[in-house]
């Protein structure tokens, strides 16, 4: 029993009902996102289940969430912010669709629509049943992802506060209009189609839930479960002492000027039980789309960083619920005109490893003080890739996969290999599903093999190496980062590798092309072949201090050489054997101490 049931009193739920709608929420966010993936045909939401969804008070309070990709579901808020701004009609009615995607009015970038629908009880409007999902085309200047564009109105479709139902009546002009102005519109309509199925499910069961505990009821149990989840990442913060913490990285580019990194400075304030992440300092927004909707995404971030790292599950006694309690004691500043609040109207799709970057720069910044929490540097990208092309019959072929990276290593275990890391959540796409219904081929699909991962105790993770071919001539639009600053090693660990991007023809394997982290809409013929690899994460701790078998693992698995583990970890090996040189490695270590 946690101390939100022990410090009850006479106004608040007794423990017994407050528990069961608690898991009556969780339960509804997270059949949402069941009902949303199972439903939905592109592979982005199907396989890589790019989706969040939940349910919110009037106030535009999460009340619950699914376990997807936390930079969804926590924005969602802010769609409903920006939903009443500029909400068709003016007010809610029964039987209404609404969906949005504008991110100068809360949303997170373009391409994540949010599908929201009202819920009434007894007559009267008492919440919200969303979702949010990313789409693989909106009609954008570029096929599938959007970089190099000069402004907002470039990212395709903007829809801010469209009821798609009004009454319970489809809109068929906004329907038509979608259907006209993607690239992929069977992709779209039914995608958004599961994410109306979704969304009227989350509101049935919100009624549902009304109609058998009452709204009274439900909602003290609600706002109880937001204090509760509040006192608890105020008592995590009041822990940290009070001060100023900073850390600094860069940019690689803003994927047209490639001769400027952009800075990121990263200062948490703690004050008592109250923390600000300020962002003065980081570069000013860019005239492409890799700027950061403050909002929708900037903000979620910050929120999604002391999650991680105050409210880790596998580090409480108990499970803190997921909803809008946690936001509040979090301050987020960026100074209009910046990189992570750029005005209107700059483009702002390409955000995201921005954010990631972000949340490794929070964890950096504390790491002095929070050396049990804390990670070394992870690969902290996201590498988005869009291929497209065009069938004999004209219509478009168009895939957008995530590819995974690493962490870093781990106060009490090695950083994990191939992951998604830091703000994401997304699962691989299988290559058997990509070659049944896009014309490409997976070429190479495994841990990276090049360069090792960060030295330390506990080792950095091992990024991935993908490549892919496609099989007609089209176009490749890439958005990711980190191929010049690699991730950072902590308490004596080493860095990582950064990442890198080649090019090359299926027929002449050795012509490699270096590519940039991120490009635009890139012409490819058949057989050519894109191969990624992502950063590998930073070590934790000194390196002489890893067990020796655990070194012996890593080279038998392929990690790194032999040679590296004598010259970095100070452990000699029998590769014939399979054995540690147990008095040799005893010695080794001991010149390597000693600086010999």
């Amino acid at each position: 029993m946690n101390d939100a049931l022990d410090t009850a009193t006479p106004s608040d739920i007794d423990p017994i009902t407050l528990q069961v709608i608690r898991g009556s929420f969780e339960t509804i966010a997270e059949e949402m996102a069941h009902v949303l993936y199972r439903m939905s045909f592109s592979s982005i939401i199907r396989e890589s289940q790019d989706l969040g969804a939940g349910l919110f008070d009037a106030a535009y309070n999460t009340l619950c969430e699914s376990e997807s990709t936390p930079m969804h579901i926590g924005s969602i808020p802010g769609y409903l912010a920006g939903i009443e701004e500029r909400l068709e009609d003016g007010e809610w009615h029964e039987g209404d669709v609404v969906i949005h995607n504008h991110p100068y009015h809360g949303a997170s970038h373009a391409p994540d629509l949010a599908i929201i629908v009202p819920v009434f009880h007894e007559g009267k409007l008492v919440g919200f049943s969303g979702n949010t999902a990313h789409h693989i085309d909106i009609g954008a200047a570029t096929p599938g992802l959007i970089i190099d564009v000069p402004d907002v109105f470039a990212e395709g479709m903007l829809l801010a506060g469209v009821k798609l139902y009004r009454r319970g009546e489809a809109n068929q002009t906004i329907w038509n209009f979608m259907r006209r102005n993607s690239r992929t519109p069977d992709l779209l309509i039914s995608d958004v189609e599961a994410q109306i199925a979704s969304a009227r499910l989350g509101a049935r069961r919100f009624s549902e839930l009304l109609d058998k505990y009452g709204e009274r009821t439900v909602f003290r149990a609600a706002d109880q479960l937001m204090d509760y989840a509040e006192r608890i990442m105020r008592q995590r913060i009041s822990e940290i002492p009070d001060g100023e913490y900073q850390a600094e990285g860069y940019l690689d580019d803003d994927g047209r000027n490639r001769e400027t990194t952009l800075p990121i400075k990263v200062t948490v304030r703690v004050t008592g039980d109250e923390v600000e992440v300020d962002l003065t300092g980081s570069a000013d927004q860019v005239p492409t789309a890799f700027n950061v909707p403050f909002e929708g995404s900037t903000k979620v971030a910050a929120f999604a960083a002391f999650r991680k790292l105050l409210l880790d599950a596998e580090l409480a006694e108990t499970r803190v619920p997921s909803n809008q309690g946690s936001f509040r004691p979090i301050k987020v500043t960026a100074p209009l005109g910046s990189i992570f609040n750029p005005k209107a109207p700059a483009s702002a799709s390409a955000r995201f490893a921005q954010c990631n970057r972000m949340i490794d720069l929070v964890i950096k910044a504390l790491a002095p003080v929070l050396p049990e929490r804390v990670i070394a540097g992870s690969s902290a990208v996201l590498s988005a890739a869009a291929y497209s092309g065009v069938r004999d019959d004209g219509s478009y072929w168009v895939f957008v996969e995530i590819n995974e990276g690493s962490y870093g290593g781990r106060p009490r275990s090695d950083g994990p290999d191939g992951i998604d890391s830091l703000m994401a959540n997304t699962r691989n796409n299988p290559i058997e599903d990509l070659a049944m219904h896009i014309p490409m081929k997976c070429e190479r699909y495994e841990l990276r093999d090049d360069m090792p991962p960060g030295a330390g105790e506990f080792r950095g993770g091992l990024g991935i190496v993908k490549a892919q071919r496609v099989l007609t001539a089209g176009s490749i639009t890439h958005e990711s980062e980190r191929h010049l600053e690699a991730p950072w090693g902590i308490f004596g660990g080493q860095d990582g590798a950064a990442g890198s991007c080649t090019l090359h023809n299926y027929a002449s394997p050795g012509d490699l092309e270096a590519l940039h982290s991120k490009f635009s809409g890139l012409s490819v013929q058949p057989d050519d072949v894109m191969t990624y690899r992502s950063p590998n994460g930073g070590g934790y701790g000194d390196p002489l201090k890893r067990t020796p078998a655990k070194v012996l693992g890593d080279v038998l698995d392929g990690f790194y050489s032999a040679d590296h583990a004598r010259d970095v970890y100070g452990v000699l090996l029998d590769l014939d054997a399979e054995t540690v040189d147990g008095s040799g490695t005893e010695a080794r270590r001991m010149e390597m101490a000693r600086g010999v």
